[in-house]
């Protein structure tokens, strides 16, 4: 049953545009594939939790992708209905194939290459869930279209292969209405992947760019669901992504997923910038895994190419039709005293097939002895997409063919022959036995398989052998010359990698390829195979597969709830026993405790780290003030800045204690003398610093240096944020080499390299605090310490290690240890950010303020009624008079204070009240 709340996400998504409609495959109809037999709810909860599965149960995974691997045709002897077939060339089929584990069930979600009507589609489906356990998917008439050619090869496929639409007729400017497809396209696929899914126990592995937003979703419906997306295009870096205009829906949707994998590091990497960039999330290596951490849930990234399948391309080596061809082609080329060059390529834009036949042309050109020596066999596969740039293409590399054709052909030679038809596998596998080098010049390429396939094929079998004239001691061998910019060049390093813009140097390669060594092709062909053979797709899918399962081992341990609308919607997971500090707690707490330490950083706490000014407003002066007044609060600010700026700035406040430079140097109440709480070594080191410091800033624009008492803080906020991490972790390096027998410690903090004594922490501070109290008889039983950086974890830890061994602090007292921001912390409470510390603070000044006010009210109250004549009359008296400036408070409030007191006097009244700006009681 598809939930309600999806209409959320797709209404604010999408605008307007209905839910499409689609037949639905029952709970009755999929005996096999539901495991819990429970009804869906249909409303948003806390959590969605699913019946325990039976302990027989198998390991399952769904495969979800935007085509299932089946073909499908009509019926041929007159009857009607469909036959379906799998199809061995699909992906996610070599995928579970060569994952060769039995307890693995396979669930494929994807839709249908041809168009079932829907009177067929509840027997389609039950056939294909029956027969090959696919899942199809169907569409209203036309959505398809506008989703598949429309959003998807007309602007997110040019785009994330570095083409901007700087024009109408480059892949077309962004359409609202084509986005909205794309959307209503990947609900559809939500919706049927919740027909057959034990959240609980099953994978769900997603592919390719056609599907992501679909983890969006997944997640809005099953918090814990366990997630895995892999792009198998690449990802652009963030300047050309950048001018996406659903940029952030994207993103946060993919960061909806565990784990998110990529071909490449440069595609890993560029996604890691892009939410660098415009989220503001940042990414860490830990032990070999990269990371990021969103809203508490650890996000992995997975950095491995796909590889080819092994058995299969072994199993067509050995069909007689493939050495059948092989003789062909030996006796039209080898025996001709002909060498073949091979190329395979889709017939699109990217794929550089008119740069190949260029610079096969500038080599006959430069190279004249190659001429009727060498062919270039160029295999065209249908394009994918369509459109004016495939036409284009097609119509370049006929006339670029018959040009050279015509230039250096001869009666019985041509220089390149050209396919342009459909070449069934063993064919292909035929050509790549017989080429002496194999050409890939594709100017950007998500990952391209041709050369591990040609590779493979190179290495043949004995019988091949035979028809090659080989013997069988003797070692096989292979050339590549691949461009750079595809995803399978970084893991060939023994191709020759080349600019395929630069005609001149591919040539110059492609005459290499034919003049190398036989000892060193062979050495490159044995490094090659190498590598691809241990490398297949059985490898790749099981190394992602216990990544997804290492990335989600933690999802029973935490608890989740949903945020968000739209596409804008994430999960925010939590440690049990991490939780968002709540407003009536802490305030309840406030109330009832006599003696209140309050420990509060500056810079992230209660100002943001964005602000410009970063002097307190006269909000935030009043309300520390405000708590200051409560004789039962002892408040400090405990920040790196210096003594100096924070007597500036706090200047009002005279009970405001303050510690600067991370407690080096402490002040209990504005009148007081500043202390110096830790002995500070020499600080010739600072001469040494300061240089290095120095040359950063002026090679880092936007950085600077701010020069304290005993510290040196290396600050890069405003720096490009990529570029200034970079920098940060270089200059971090270098001030520990240099400052290695000096006794100071280098710290990275947010947006910063900080230089101070090795004995200063904020941990000192708390410890100070929470002594001096103690000395003063003023044992706290409520203690607030707030902070966002990793200074602040010392505060955090000093506090927890105080309430567990109970020295200087109150038995049972309330303790809130509070970060910033949700992320791993010694603090036990988190708030979101400044907004919700100054909305607390605010929360808990008023609380203070009231009680100062009745407890002021009661006072004078009291003192008047004592001045009143011993013979109390009945009537009215006026206890302040109108406009007497007085602090506003609540009279019920001091009806119940006063009670007692009153009575004893004998005296009795019946109410208090505001009448015309003036109080009166009357008794």
């Amino acid at each position: 049953m598809v939930s309600k709340s999806y209409s959320n996400l797709l209404d604010l998504a999408s605008g307007d545009l209905p839910s499409p409609s689609f037949t639905r495959m029952t709970r009755q109809q999929l005996p096999r594939i539901m495991t819990f037999a429970d009804k869906v709810s249909d409303t948003d909860t806390y959590d969605h939790d699913s019946p325990s599965p039976s302990s027989d149960q198998h390991d399952r995974l769904i495969i979800v992708a935007n085509q299932l691997p089946i073909r499908a045709s009509r019926k041929t002897d007159g009857s009607k209905g469909w036959d379906f077939t799998l199809d061995e060339n699909s992906l996610v089929i070599q995928l579970k194939n060569g994952l060769g584990d039995e307890d693995i069930d396979v669930i494929y979600v994807g839709c249908l290459s041809v168009d079932i009507s829907p009177s067929e589609q509840d027997e389609v489906s039950q056939m294909l869930l029956e027969t090959f356990k696919c899942v199809p998917t169907f569409f209203p008439p036309g959505l398809y279209t506008r989703f598949y050619h429309g959003f998807c090869k007309q602007q997110l496929w040019p785009l994330f292969h570095y083409m901007l639409p700087l024009s109408p007729d480059l892949g077309g400017r962004f359409s609202r209405s084509l986005w909205q497809a794309y959307v209503s396209v990947n609900k559809i696929f939500a919706d049927r992947i919740m027909e057959v899914i034990n959240p609980e126990e099953d994978f769900v592995w997603i592919h390719d760019y056609h599907l992501m937003v679909l983890p969006t979703f997944l997640r809005k419906r099953f918090n814990r669901v366990k997630l895995g997306f892999f792009l198998h295009s690449p990802f652009p870096s963030s300047e050309i992504y950048k001018t996406l205009p659903v940029r952030d829906e994207i993103l946060r949707a993919l960061l909806n997923s565990d784990l998110i994998g990529f071909h490449t590091f440069d595609y890993a990497r560029h996604f890691m910038s892009c939410c660098s960039r415009m989220l503001g999330i940042p990414y860490e290596s830990k032990r070999g895994y990269i990371s990021l951490e969103y809203y508490g849930r650890t996000v992995s990234i997975k950095i491995l190419p796909v590889g080819i399948h092994m058995k299969r391309l072994q199993s067509v080596l050995n069909l007689p039709e493939t050495e059948s061809k092989v003789s062909d082609l030996i006796k039209q080329f080898k025996d001709q005293g002909k060498t073949m060059l091979l190329g395979v390529d889709d017939m699109d834009i990217f794929k550089g097939i008119s740069l190949k036949l260029l610079a096969m042309e500038q080599l006959l050109i430069q190279h004249p002895e190659w001429q009727g020596k060498i062919v270039l066999v160029q295999i065209a596969n249908p394009a994918r997409g369509t459109g004016n740039d495939v036409k284009e293409v097609k119509a370049e590399t006929y006339s670029t063919v018959k040009r050279i054709n015509e230039t250096f052909g001869k009666p019985g030679y041509e220089p390149i022959i050209l396919i342009d038809k459909p070449v069934t596998f063993y064919e292909r596998v035929a050509y790549y036995v017989v080429a002496e080098c194999c050409l890939v010049t594709a100017v950007r390429d998500g990952m391209n398989l041709i050369p591990y396939e040609y590779v493979i094929s190179r290495q043949g079998n004995d019988r091949l052998d035979k028809i090659l004239g080989l013997d069988s001691s003797s070692l096989k061998k292979s050339m590549l010359v691949v461009s750079e910019f595809i995803g399978c060049s970084p893991s060939l390093s023994g191709a020759i990698r080349v600019n395929p813009w630069n005609i001149d140097s591919v040539a110059d390669a492609m005459d290499s390829a034919l003049e190398m060594s036989q000892p060193e092709k062979q050495m490159r062909h044995e490094k090659h195979y190498r590598y691809v053979s241990t490398h297949d797709v059985g490898y790749w899918a099981r190394s992602f597969l216990q990544d997804l399962d290492r990335t989600c081992k933690d999802h029973v341990r935490k608890r989740c709830w949903g945020i968000g609308f739209g596409l804008s919607f994430r999960v925010v997971a939590l440690d049990p026993n991490f939780r968002k500090l709540s407003m009536e707690h802490i305030v309840s707490s406030y109330k009832r405790t006599t003696t209140r330490a309050i420990l509060l950083d500056y810079d992230g706490t209660l100002m943001p780290q964005s602000s410009i000014d970063k002097s307190p407003s006269s909000k935030t002066i009043e309300m520390l003030n405000t708590l200051c007044r409560d004789k039962n609060n002892m408040v400090f600010i405990v920040s790196a800045r210096s003594r100096s700026t924070l007597g500036e700035w706090f200047a009002s406040c005279e009970k405001l204690g303050l510690a600067a430079e991370h407690g080096c140097f402490l002040r209990l109440k504005r009148d007081d003398e500043w202390e110096t709480c830790v002995q500070v070594e020499d600080s010739g080191w600072q001469q040494n610093a300061h240089p290095i410091m120095k040359l950063y800033t002026e090679t880092t624009d936007g950085s600077f240096i701010e020069q304290k008492d005993t510290s040196m803080v290396w600050c890069y906020e405003d720096a490009d944020p990529d570029f200034g991490s970079c920098q940060a972790k270089e200059l971090l390096d270098h001030l520990e080499s240099v400052l290695t027998n000096e006794p100071v410690t280098v710290k990275r903090g947010q947006s910063c390299v900080e230089v101070k004594p090795q004995a200063v922490s904020k941990g000192l501070v708390a410890k100070r605090l929470l002594t001096t109290m103690q000395e003063k008889g003023m044992t706290p039983d409520f203690v607030l310490c707030i902070g966002d950086d990793r200074s602040d974890e010392d505060m955090f830890e000093v506090i927890t290690t105080s309430v567990a061994s109970n020295e200087c602090i109150a038995p049972n007292a309330e303790v809130f240890a509070c970060t910033v921001g949700n992320k791993p912390s010694k603090a036990k409470y988190y708030l979101d950010d400044t907004v919700e510390i100054a909305r607390m603070m605010q929360g808990l000044a008023y609380v203070s303020e009231q009680s100062f006010n009745v407890v002021l009210a009661s006072y004078l109250l009291w003192c008047y009624i004592l001045s009143i004549n011993s013979n109390y009359s009945q009537g009215m008296v006026m206890l302040f008079e109108s406009g007497t400036k007085l602090p506003k408070f609540d009279y019920r409030r001091i009806v119940r204070l006063v009670i007692i007191p009153l009575r004893q006097k004998q005296v009795t009244y019946s109410y208090i009240q505001n009448r015309g700006g003036a109080w009166h009681c009357s008794f």
